[in-house]
Order: structure tokens, then sequence, then C-alpha cells
């Protein structure tokens, strides 16, 4: 690296600096130039190396994060030669992925990695703009100001850089940070950590790309023998009168009665039994957060499980390509599909992914007039008046209906709408315990007004209504395992202990006597959900959900973990070769 003399400022290699006047003034002209522009090389490095020793934990998340650091710098001097402007370009980078990053943390309570760059979509980028208005004008902001302050750092910058040992350094740094993903990875349960932000992106670029090298989104056998058949759009000729069929997703719900030592309200429990008595578990496929991992699995009849290292962003990537699911079972038997979501549609793609397994009709809070979180009676009142809707335009034209609720969603620590439940006494458990039991409450006394109001507006409607827990909440495990550590616990939750992911599910009718199947098993796993919905509805099964019957049976309700996963990959390249999952 040797400087290289910029028009109009001094040139320390002629005599007083090349200046007109000489003496002094040129010297002091030329020492202040000198520390000035020596500042500007080593400015970004040292904002660096305190953003590191902020964000990054223990010694190797800093050691990836200062091989990232090499990457980006030496990059952008292999493109640019110019050292002061590629340190500050490269720490704008590294600034803008941390705030991102802590911005997807407080929405989804999980750090950025780099899947996110391979996935991201316009919905994700409506989606912030839609929760953050003034994210637009504060990027435009941000812009102005950079955009010249980048162009004075070209200008200024004397020093040139010779891209032959740019590049190569820069291919040292990422040599050694594959290294050190595949020798160390980092454990996917550390993204919920609110910290070490440049550290876990990186090393996730290198697990990502080589997951995606291997095979691609989504785990399926290379090749198999058999063939589905294509459904016949006729084919379905349920005996009897089809029940409209609604399918409840009760937000963090499962039996706290699991842990021991917990005290209870009086009555506890009758809300995760069926209509014949039973209680059955159902096994989700997340812990704590991500409700879309079980929108995924009773929508499309799949697992999650499947997609690896990107299953956190499975219903982004399955839109517009799993085209296979429960809704568009049913509308082959003649049923409407209306699907009641909470947030914004635009939430990992939730419309698009809905959508795509059929769900004809989308209403996300802005159409359902949402304000923030609603209590459950919010959507049940909607869900009786969409109803009164399409029968009264319809007719006789049977109705599914996904209602999502949320008002049992974290935080814990404070209490949500404590007008709703003015007499309610603590059992007296740890303060967010209480606060779940009763929001616990509170939705069992909306169910039970929902179920009195379907029966009174639609005294002749035969229903089949499925409820089901999509996860237990992220305080479980510390419930379950007291004297767990949180490592201990993060690699039971990477195991994929059932404890720790074991809610319930529950079936109740109404005019309607559900029809005895072998699919109703004490316990399944969440992707068999359709199933069990559909034949306890009556209806016949188009020949994919008759296969997954056969593999149910076998593997006695466990799907993914059957015979460490195979079953799904034979399952995935079937729908694969029938044309029911796309581009994956």
């Amino acid at each position: 690296m040797a400087p290289t003399p910029n028009p109009g400022l001094p040139n320390p290699n002629l005599p007083n600096g090349g200046l007109p006047g000489g003496g002094s003034a040129a010297v002091a002209v030329i020492a202040s130039y000198g520390i000035w522009r020596r500042l500007a090389v080593a400015s970004p490095h040292l904002a660096a190396f305190a953003v590191m020793l902020q964000t990054e934990t223990d010694m190797m998340s800093r050691l990836a994060f200062l091989l990232a650091w090499g990457i980006l710098n030496f990059s952008f001097i292999a493109a640019l030669r110019r050292p002061a402007l590629s340190g500050a370009l490269s720490l704008t980078l590294v600034v803008i992925l941390i705030l991102l990053s802590r911005l997807k943390h407080d929405v989804v309570q999980m750090t950025a990695n780099f899947v996110d760059l391979m996935v991201i979509d316009r919905d994700t980028i409506a989606f912030l703009f839609t929760i953050f208005p003034d994210l637009r004008w504060s990027a435009i902001g941000a812009a102005l100001v950079t955009v010249p302050l980048m162009y004075a750092l070209w200008w200024l910058d004397p020093f040139r850089f010779r891209r032959l040992p740019a590049v190569a350094f820069a291919l040292g740094c990422l040599a050694v940070l594959v290294g050190i993903a595949k020798t160390w990875p980092d454990e996917a349960w550390r993204g919920y950590y609110d910290d070490g932000y440049v550290s876990k992106f990186a090393r996730s670029g290198v697990t990502a790309v080589f997951d995606f090298a291997n095979y691609g989104f989504m785990e399926s056998d290379a090749v198999v023998a058999e063939r589905l058949k294509l459904p016949l759009v006729d084919a379905c000729n349920p005996v009897g009168r089809r029940p409209n069929i609604i399918m409840v997703h009760d937000e963090s719900s499962f039996d706290i009665r699991s842990a021991s030592g917990v005290k209870v309200p009086a009555g506890y429990g009758s809300h995760f039994v069926s209509y014949d008595g039973k209680a059955r578990k159902f096994l989700a496929e997340s812990n704590g957060g991500p409700s879309w991992f079980t929108e995924y699995n009773v929508l499309a009849g799949l697992s999650s499980r499947s997609f690896g290292r990107f299953s956190y962003f499975v219903t982004r990537i399955a839109s517009g390509r799993v085209e296979r699911g429960l809704p568009l079972a049913l509308r082959r038997c003649g049923y409407s599909t209306i699907s009641l979501y909470p947030a914004f549609g635009a939430f990992m793609s939730a419309r698009n992914f809905q959508t795509t397994t059929g769900v004809q009709n989308f209403y996300d809070a802005r159409a359902l007039g949402a304000k923030g979180v609603e209590p459950d009676s919010f959507f049940y009142d909607k869900a009786v008046n969409l109803l009164a809707q399409e029968k009264g335009e319809k007719g006789t034209q049977p109705v599914f209906m996904f209602v999502y609720l949320a008002a049992n969603h974290f935080p814990w620590e404070i209490k949500f709408r404590p007008d709703l439940m003015p007499d309610w006494r603590a059992p007296g458990n740890a303060p967010s315990v209480d606060e779940y039991l009763r929001r616990q409450t509170m939705s069992v006394r909306d169910y039970g007004a929902f179920v009195a109001g379907l029966k009174k507006q639609f005294p002749n409607e035969p229903f089949l209504i499925v409820r089901y827990g999509d996860h237990q909440p992220e305080f479980s495990p510390q419930l379950l395992d007291p004297k767990l550590s949180e490592t201990d616990i993060g690699k039971k939750l990477m195991a994929y202990d059932p404890r720790y992911y074991a809610t319930y599910y529950a079936i109740d009718a109404i005019n309607f006597k559900p029809a005895v199947s072998p699919t109703a098993m004490e316990t399944i796993d969440g992707a068999y959900l359709p199933l069990v919905i559909q034949d306890a509805a009556g209806l016949p099964l188009d020949p994919s959900f008759e296969e997954q019957k056969k593999i149910m049976l076998r593997c006695k309700g466990l799907f993914y973990a059957c015979k460490d996963g195979a079953e799904a990959r034979r399952f995935n390249r079937l729908l694969i070769d029938a044309g029911f999952i796309k581009s994956l």
C-alpha cells in the first residue's frame, strides 16, 4: 500500500507539500493531513473492535467476527483499492446487520442469519415497512448522510492497496471461517440469544451454503420406485353430510400439569379433553416461539424438520412451492376455505403460504380490524360473522375455517387485558406462570362462548372442531427440568425431547358424530393432524394422504422421527415427482 497524490491536496513527496509559500505553514498542513488520513483508515477498525467487544460473548464468536470483518474489508479493498473507504463501508454493513438483527429479535425472538439473505422477498420488506412505518424515511435519511461521507472518503483517501494481496487475504479469512464453522458449528438454539449478531450470521453462511449444496432447501430421497396417483377432481364422494370444519390454533397452549409442583385453578384440564373423553397429545416441532412451524404442519401436512437449517423460514420457502395440504384436499371435496390470521399477512409470508395450500379467503389483522393483540373472543366473533356471511351466500356448501388465536402469546410478565377477568385469583406460582394460567382460563371461557354461539346461530349445521396447541410457552423447559442448565436444556431441545414439544389436540363436534378412525391416536406428530381431521369428518383421502396414512399407521404417529427421517424423505420425493412440491 502506498500513498498516491490527489489533486488539490498537499503532496508529501514534493518540497513544502507542493504548496505555494512553503515554510512552516505547509509543514503543519502536511502533518495535519497525515494524522487525519491515518485516522480515516484506523477509525472503522477501532469502531469495529469496540462493537465486537460489546456484542460477542466468547473467544470463538470474537474470532468469527474478526474473520468476517477481514472478509468484508479485504473484499472492498479488492474492488476499490481504498482502505479508508473500504473500512467505512465494512463498518456500515456491520452496523446495519446488527440493527436489523436486533429488530428481528424484538419481533420474532431470533437474530438474523445468512438464510435471511437467501430467502429475502417482497413480503418481508412489506412487513417491515408496515410495522415500522418510519423505517422507509429513516433509510432514506441515512442514505442522504452516508453517501456524501463515502464520497468524501473516496476523494480524501491517498492510499491505494493492490488487488491481488487483498483477494488473497479475503480468501484466507474465508478459509479459516469455513474451518471454524464446520469444526465448531454454532448451535441453532443460540439464534434465540440477543447477542453475537455478526459471528452467528457469518457462521450460518457457511453451514447454510453447505446444506443447500447438499440437499437444497428440503431433504428428499434422490429417487423412489413408487409413484403417487394424481387425485381425481370428482373422486371425493363422502358418505353422509359433510360437516363444517373449524381448526383452532390455540397459541402456546399445553397441559401445564406436565410440570410437577405447578398449582392450577379448579377444573383445569377439561379444555384438553375431546368429545369422547380422551386427552390426546400433539407433538409440535417448535418450542417457545415460531408458531409458523406448526402452521406449516397443520396446513401442508408435512414436517418443517425436513428443511433442516432452513426450517425457521419454512413458510416463506414453501410459498408458491408446496401445493399440497388440508385446504386443497377439502376444496376437492367441495369446501370453501377461510383463514383468520392475527398478524399482518406479510409476516413470514403467511398469506402467500396459506393460499398456496388452498386457502381461498385470507383475513389478516388489518382486514379483521384488529387493534394490536386481541382476546380469543374477538376472533371467534369474527368467525361466526364470516360463517353467517358464507352460509348466506353459498347455502349448503360446507366451510373450512382456520381460526388462529394470539391472546396467549408471550410476554407473560405483563397482564393482558386484566379488565376481562376482574375476579381472577392467582394460584400462587411465579408471576409469569400465573399470568399464563389466567390467559388459558380466558381461552377456555371464550371457547365455551364460541361453541354456544355456533349452536344458537346455526342450530341445524353440523360442525367438526379440532383444536391444538401450537407449541409450549418459552418458560416450559425450566418448569419441566428446573435443575438443568441453559446449555443442557438447549441440547434437549436440539435432540427433540418429546417432553419439550408435547402440547394437545382435541376433537369436538356439534350436530355431528365424528367417524371412528385409527388415526385419532393418543399421540401424533403435528404433520398428521390433516389426516385426523379428514378421517374424523368421514371424507375420502386423496392419494397423497392415503400414502401418508400408511406411514402414520406403521410409524405409530411419528413422521419425521420415524426411521431417522427416512419415511419423510421418501414421502417428500413422492410429492416432488407428483408435482405437488416444486423447486425445492
